[in-house]
């Protein structure tokens, strides 16, 4: 999995990084096992229970998480060398504001990175995890949790063209080689779908969203499962003194 992420930041030292919506923590392996080099990271997410799953994972004096709203974040402006986000611009209610939050509180010629999922240009096995993801933003929705829908791979580009940052490079990375039909894969596919049709209980659409749960994973054991390809995004923020 690392390969692609180490091409991406393996020549930047991160020096003090956040990592917003981190969630369990599951970015924080990847820039462990990607970046240069970083001397702090810091985890930010509204949720404390999943905060407390990541401090259990990284027990590291260098490495803390807060609970936070990431529109408004207590942080001063410039105070981060790299800011970034994973798989979670298509979770935010107010993701512009989250953005402008996040490029404020990097330092100019800091690093802005993205790690997002899309929608478009996958395989058959990767449509599956594309519907699935789709089926979890409606049962969150539901739920009255904010999910939306992911975006396709221009979207995420033009998202990241309206930061203002320079120097961007784009990677798109993709996991192929394992089976997608592997027996421990399918038997955890199938809890989380479980899981995931439990939650359903009484919403108002409780039995479209059981109905296509099962859809779904009639789907899984059909045709099998990959991950969505991702587009991997890194860029600079523009100094004082950089002009276009």
């Amino acid at each position: 999995m690392t390969n692609i992420y180490q091409e991406a930041f393996g020549a930047l030292h991160g020096g003090r990084v956040l990592d917003v919506a981190t969630g369990n923590g599951g970015f924080i392996q990847v820039l462990l096992d990607s970046l240069g080099g970083y001397t702090e990271i810091v985890g930010i997410d509204s949720t404390e229970r999943v905060l407390a799953s990541a401090r259990q994972t990284f027990q590291r004096d260098n490495i803390r998480f807060a609970q936070m709203n990431a529109e408004r974040m207590n942080f001063a402006d410039a105070s981060f060398d790299t800011v970034c986000i994973s798989n979670s611009l298509h979770h935010m209610a107010n993701l512009p504001q989250v953005l402008a939050e996040m490029k404020r509180v990097l330092r100019p010629a800091g690093h802005f990175l993205i790690n997002e999922m899309y929608r478009d240009g996958q395989t058959e096995t990767q449509l599956s995890h594309v519907h699935l993801h789709h089926w979890w933003a409606a049962v969150d929705t539901a739920q009255g949790v904010t999910h939306h829908e992911t975006f396709t791979r221009q979207q995420i580009a033009d998202i990241a063209g309206q930061l203002g940052l320079h120097a961007i490079a784009f990677y798109d990375y993709a996991s192929l080689e394992d089976d997608p039909k592997g027996a421990d894969l399918i038997r955890e596919l199938d809890g989380i779908i479980d899981r995931s049709i439990e939650r359903t209980s009484g919403a108002p659409n409780e039995a479209v969203l059981r109905a296509r749960g099962e859809e779904l994973r009639q789907r899984v054991h059909t045709v099998g499962f990959h991950s969505a390809t991702a587009l991997v995004i890194v860029g600079e923020k523009s100094s004082p003194e950089y002009k276009l």
